[in-house]
């Protein structure tokens, strides 16, 4: 039986710079920020990907800022995450590489086995490894600390895989844009698709709610999906601005959950009653 469809109330926080796009979110260490683009270290430091510079940023929570030039050219960053060794890792989509950082800004490039063109994106942690998206490979992928990769291949077609979320039961669910779907890969490597009803929804952000659920953003659809984690739709709620541009969605550790919304430079915050 699925749950009672709750009552909801979606709040949009506008960011006062004009143009802003904001895509990516994460709790800061204050936890009453919400820092764009980057990943909380284990020296309490945040930590981001400049894409277009072709560079690593380090900041504190007081605003003391470092960059770090990464080793190839045209790498892309994208995804980041903190490590289960305490350094900073990152995927450079346009050389199909992760990137390693260490609390001082040291940089090493791995995955020399991944499939060219592959386009890696989210990162998470899961066993001591890295998983990651491959967009245009249309598979999961696990490397291990040393750089031994594994790719898993997505049954659907086209599936276009971003961003990604580590539920409490240990599966990794992800969002598959093409496929118009959720995805969730368990320990053994096996995957399972389950369908978003609205069609063309492009499904964008994922995260797993205090309550075990799956909330997710359709950019396209411009709502707010809940799914179990056995697969079951819950709901769809529709964000109050039109093509509002909803991209990354957070839980934070307090319960409360953020999206932004690219297109209309905001914060989106889903309040329950």
């Amino acid at each position: 039986m699925n749950k009672p469809t709750p009552k909801l109330v979606i709040r949009e926080h506008k960011i006062p710079t004009p143009d802003s796009g904001p895509y990516i979110v994460v709790e800061g260490p204050d936890r009453d920020c919400m820092p764009i683009g980057i990943a909380l270290g284990a020296d309490g430091n945040l930590w981001f990907s400049e894409k277009q510079a072709n560079r690593v940023g380090r900041i504190s929570v007081d605003g003391t800022l470092a960059e770090f030039a990464l080793p190839t050219a045209k790498a892309s960053p994208d995804g980041i995450a903190l490590g289960p060794d305490g350094n900073i890792w990152l995927s450079e989509s346009d050389i199909d590489r992760i990137a390693r950082v260490t609390p001082d800004g040291r940089v090493s490039e791995f995955g020399a086995g991944m499939t060219p063109g592959s386009r890696p994106l989210s990162i998470v942690v899961r066993d001591g490894a890295l998983w990651f998206s491959q967009a245009a490979g249309c598979r999961v992928a696990r490397m291990t600390l040393d750089g031994a990769v594994t790719e898993f291949p997505i049954p659907a077609a086209d599936s276009q895989p971003r961003a990604m979320a580590l539920h409490p039961d240990g599966s990794i669910w992800f969002v598959e844009t093409g496929a118009n779907a959720l995805g969730r890969i368990a320990r053994d490597g096996s995957i399972t698709e389950f369908a978003i009803p609205t069609p063309n929804a492009s499904a964008r952000g994922v995260t797993v709610g205090i309550d075990g659920d799956l909330w997710f953003t359709e950019n396209f659809a411009n709502k707010i999906g809940r799914m179990n984690a056995n697969g079951v739709m819950i709901a769809e709620y529709d964000i109050p601005t039109p093509a509002s541009g909803a991209r990354c969605i957070v839980a934070t550790s307090n319960g409360r959950l953020f999206f932004t919304q690219y297109d209309i430079g905001a914060l989106g915050e889903i309040i329950f009653p």
